[in-house]
Formats: structure tokens, C-alpha cells, sequence
């Protein structure tokens, strides 16, 4: 017997939670649009509440069967001068029909808006919708957790009812049969030769006759006797986990700190890696993020220090780069690590150092690693940004966007993060 489970709580004013998600997956498109609208008038401290959704109504219509009055009509109106029997009205103009609510328009031409609250989850789900980390790929087997997929095994004898394979049951039941009266229909062919001649010959005796068509009942009885489906029979599809190859991914965040950073930029700076922290942690299990914070000399710092610190000092960005070398050589072998990299910076940096980092990013780091991304948070092209530029030709996993307010924020990292990056 079929036995399907059908939730009927509610989800708030007496709405039934199976409605809502129906809602919101016929109007996935409308709901992210809105919600991408949404995020240009919150910072990114807000960024994980809910949010009051507004949806053309136009947009969530949908087709109605009216009954019109039918047949012809005789009305009488009282007062009117202006129409006579015979009169033929003209149709109202569109948008025209009879009272105006609270919301109409002086022409008669209005439209309310649909409006629904979505969850802090909903909205966190529709605001990181298709991004992902470029060119992620599986590299190896884990053996502390594993990563697992269900793949057919051919047949079993046992199961459960939702995975009995019919055909092959129905063909265990016909050999098992064939096996089985595979005797009794060989001598039941013999006889019925045996008794087309004893028919031929008028001396035979009719107790012999007789005792044939016994024999022959006999084994047509036996035959019948063989049941046409047996619990031997079934077959069951078989399905069995094997472990796969799991993808561990490792995020580098440098971020400038030095004196030309003033707090505008750093705060877009840390805005911007919230962003990616939050993208980070919610779509992918198995990544470390590495925090790195330099001005003349790069450390490695928690998450914590990374986002509230304070120090500040000169402007020397090949230390960071030269940092996550040491610490991919260390730690993150590429051959089972997916490396990227998010760097944050104004430009400004010791004109001898920007051809060093360009040396340390082409040579050093873009091998190794799945994507790097560069953002200056300042609109002035600076020495770094064009030794940047240089490197990027050749480099698909090399990409360079500017920030030049919190506005640009949000755009820019669906820029640098959405799905479909080229190889």
C-alpha cells in the first residue's frame, strides 16, 4: 500500500508551510530580483535578516474563471439622459472598470503590489543563489570523512517493495516455471502422440484409451499446480554506497592595514570579506579560510583580529603574497587542496614591490591556484593595479575588480563569484 505523509502545519496568519514553498519556487526569479534589490539599502553587518518582499502583482497573477450574467437583459436605469433603447455603449477603456480603491490612480489605471515577509534562511538561500567557487574540483579520497554515492549493484533475492525490479521478477517466474514443468510437458507430448495412434487403430481397447487420457489429466493438473509467481522469484534492485572523492578548498584573505587605508576602505575592505565569510561558511563544509593582515610585514591572524584590529603602518604587499606561499607549501598541497585567494588593498604600495608582486602572483601563486581575486578599494588606478593588469592577460583565474563605494560591494562579489566561470 502507498502511503504518502503530507505536512499541515502552519507557518504563520494560518498559512500552510507545503503553499509557501510552492509560492516560492514558482516565483524564484521575481523573489531573487527583489531580494537583490533589497541588499543596496542594508550593510553587510544586516545582511542575514529577513526582509518584507514586494512583487508586482502582475507578476503573481494568475488566470480566473468568471461567470458573465448570459442571456439577453432588460435593465432600466433611473436618471439617465444620456442613452436611449437601441444606444450601443462603448467598451470601457482599459484599466477604466468602476471604483477606485485607496490606491488608484487619477486615470483609473492602478495596480497594488504583493507583499510577503521571506525567513533570515530564505533570504540567505536566494542572496548567495548560483554563486560557487570557480573550478572546483574533487581531488581525493578522505579518509577521516568520507563523501559518499548511492550506485546500482545488480539484483537481490531481498528488498523493499519500492525497489522490486518487475521485469526481472516476471522472468525468474517464467524459467522457474519452464524448469519445473519442463518433465511433465515432455511426457504430456509423448502421451498425446501415444493416443493419436491408439485413435488410429479401431482394435485398441477403450480401458487403455481411458487410462492414457488419466495419465495425460494427470499432468496437466500437475502443470497448473505450478503457481505462476513464488516469493522465489522477485528481485529486488540493489544499490550500494561507495565513497568519492571529497573537494577541500582553502581560502586566503589578505587584507592591506597600512597608513593609506583609512577607515572608509578598510571598512569596504572588511565588508567585502564578511560577504565572502558568509558565502563561505554556508555553501561549503569542508574549507578553511586563512586571514592574512599586512602593511611592511604580513602575519597570519584569527578571524577575530582580521575583522576588529587596529594596527596600522607602511605599505608592503609582497610580504602577504610571500606569506601564503610559505603557508600553501606548508599546509595546502595543490594536489589535494582547491587554493583561492581574495585580495583586498587601496593600490598604494613602495613602487619596487608592485613588479615584485606581480612576480610572486604569476610565477608562485596562479599555478597553484584554482582563482584569485583582486579588489582595490579606490577608484584611482595605482602602481599595483597596473602591474596587476599585466598579469591578468594570460591568467583566466585571475580576475581584478574595483570598489569605490559600499554600494559596489554586493555587485562586484556576484561578479567575481558567480557560477559559470570560464576555464
Amino acid at each position: 500500500m502507498l502511503q504518502q505523509v503530507i505536512d499541515r502545519r502552519l507557518s504563520g496568519k494560518n498559512k500552510s508551510i507545503g503553499n509557501r514553498e510552492r509560492f516560492l519556487r514558482r516565483y524564484r526569479t521575481q523573489i531573487r530580483e527583489a531580494v537583490r534589490r533589497a541588499v543596496a539599502g542594508r550593510s553587510i553587518h544586516d545582511i542575514e535578516q529577513g526582509e518584507d518582499i514586494t512583487l508586482p502583482r502582475r507578476d503573481v497573477s494568475e488566470p480566473v474563471f468568471g461567470h458573465g450574467p448570459g442571456g439577453a437583459q432588460e435593465r432600466v436605469h433611473p436618471g439617465n439622459r444620456e442613452y436611449v433603447r437601441g444606444d450601443r455603449i462603448e467598451r470601457p477603456q482599459k484599466g477604466g472598470a468602476g471604483g477606485q480603491g485607496p490606491g488608484a490612480s487619477p486615470d483609473g489605471i492602478g495596480e497594488d503590489d504583493f507583499v510577503f515577509r521571506i525567513t533570515r534562511e530564505e533570504f540567505m538561500q536566494y542572496f548567495f543563489d548560483d554563486l560557487a567557487l570557480p573550478h572546483l574540483v574533487r581531488t581525493q579520497l578522505l579518509p577521516d570523512a568520507p563523501e559518499w554515492k548511492s550506485q546500482r549493484a545488480g539484483f537481490i533475492s531481498e528488498g523493499t517493495p519500492t525497489n522490486l525490479h518487475v521485469v526481472r521478477s516476471m522472468r525468474m517466474a517464467l524459467s522457474r516455471r519452464i524448469a519445473m514443468g519442463g518433465d511433465a510437458r515432455r511426457q504430456l507430448r509423448e502421451l498425446q502422440a501415444q493416443l493419436a495412434l491408439m485413435l488410429r487403430d479401431a482394435h485398441t481397447p477403450r480401458s487403455e484409451i481411458l487410462a492414457l487420457k488419466a495419465r495425460m489429466e494427470a499432468l496437466r493438473r500437475r502443470l497448473l499446480q505450478i503457481p505462476f509467481l513464488d516469493p522465489f522469484d522477485l528481485r529486488y534492485r540493489n544499490r550500494v554506497r561507495v565513497p568519492l572523492p571529497a573537494s577541500r578548498a582553502v581560502m586566503f584573505c589578505l587584507m592591506d592595514v597600512s597608513g593609506s587605508m583609512d577607515e572608509a576602505r578598510k571598512d569596504m575592505a572588511k565588508r567585502f570579506f564578511i560577504l565572502l565569510y558568509l558565502f563561505l561558511m554556508r555553501h561549503y563544509e569542508k574549507t578553511d579560510v586563512v586571514f592574512i593582515r599586512h602593511h611592511t610585514q604580513a602575519t597570519e591572524v584569527s578571524e577575530e583580529d582580521f575583522f576588529q584590529s587596529t594596527e596600522s603602518g607602511g605599505t608592503v604587499v609582497s610580504s602577504a603574497l610571500a606569506l601564503m606561499h610559505e603557508i600553501i607549501q606548508e599546509r595546502y598541497p595543490s594536489n589535494v587542496w582547491n587554493i583561492y585567494g581574495a585580495q583586498a588593498s587601496d593600490g598604494d604600495n613602495w613602487h619596487q614591490d608592485s613588479a615584485k608582486c606581480r612576480e610572486l602572483l604569476v610565477e608562485k601563486l596562479l599555478p597553484v591556484s584554482r582563482y584569485f581575486a583582486y579588489i582595490q578599494v579606490a577608484e584611482e588606478s595605482q602602481n599595483l593595479w597596473e602591474e596587476y593588469a599585466l598579469a591578468r592577460e594570460g591568467h583566466p583565474n585571475f580576475a581584478m575588480q574595483k570598489i569605490a563605494s559600499a554600494s559596489e560591494i554586493y555587485p562586484v562579489f556576484r561578479e567575481l563569484f558567480k557560477k559559470g566561470q570560464p576555464a
